[in-house]
């Protein structure tokens, strides 16, 4: 049986109008992970309890231990459900840290994450990590949202954008799954094909991941180069 330990909600924020931010601290250790990682929630519903949500962390592990976690409100979704009506002080049970969407320990070439709206929290732990020295990595992100009300972090990154020169930030508003696509491999191809190559990473739901994992191999990548991580 998997280890689990308790832990706290400090606060609860909405970021979006479908998307709430938690930060909660477990109780007896700091939980060590890397940018790009996630737990495991367990949550008291259903028949065969606990439920069990995935949420990957938007923030590097801090000195004080506390972990920030983002989900959006998910039609009819019990998990999500439950975790909007949590406030301070309430118990949560977590296992983890879990996943291995990080990155790469030689970063030798420019860094492009494609995010599908909050497959951009685990790529703006990284981002976060990548940029809290001087000197970074180039990193060119496309971001990916349903509306442009639900653009995470939008100003967080043009002001990234503005004081980084090794920055770039290319947000889209897409509200379907395949227009994401569509319109992500137009504002790739440029980027892409006859240049040299990235280190990709990819993130959103199967459907907006898959075909631009296929675009990169069909563009000359190896399918192992392209990392992705896909959350349904």
């Amino acid at each position: 049986m998997e280890p689990t330990r308790s832990a706290t909600v400090l606060s609860a924020t909405d970021l979006t109008p479908n998307v709430r931010q938690l930060i909660i601290l477990p109780k007896f250790e700091k939980l060590a992970f890397l940018p790009g990682q996630w737990v495991s929630l367990k949550l008291p519903l259903g028949l065969k309890q606990p439920l069990n949500r995935a949420y990957s962390m938007a923030t590097p592990a801090s000195p004080s231990g506390e972990l920030t976690l983002v989900f959006d409100r998910v039609p009819r979704g019990m998990g999500s459900g439950y975790l909007y009506q949590l406030k301070a002080g309430d118990p949560l049970l977590l296992s983890g840290p879990y996943g291995n969407f990080v990155l790469p320990r030689l970063l030798d070439r420019e860094v492009l994450f494609v995010a599908r709206h909050t497959g951009l929290v685990p790529i703006r732990c990284m981002l976060k990590a990548l940029y809290a020295t001087r000197e970074a990595s180039r990193a060119l992100l496309i971001a990916v949202g349903p509306a442009e009300n639900e653009l995470l972090y939008h100003h967080e990154l043009l002001s990234l954008a503005m004081t980084r020169s090794s920055f770039r930030y290319l947000p889209l508003v897409a509200s379907t799954e395949e227009s994401a696509v569509e319109f992500t491999i137009s504002m790739l191809r440029p980027l892409v094909e006859g240049m040299p190559k990235f280190i990709p990473m990819l993130c959103g739901t199967k459907q907006f991941v898959r075909p631009l994992r296929n675009y990169f191999v069909e563009a000359g990548y190896d399918r192992k180069e392209v990392k992705t991580e896909m959350y349904d």
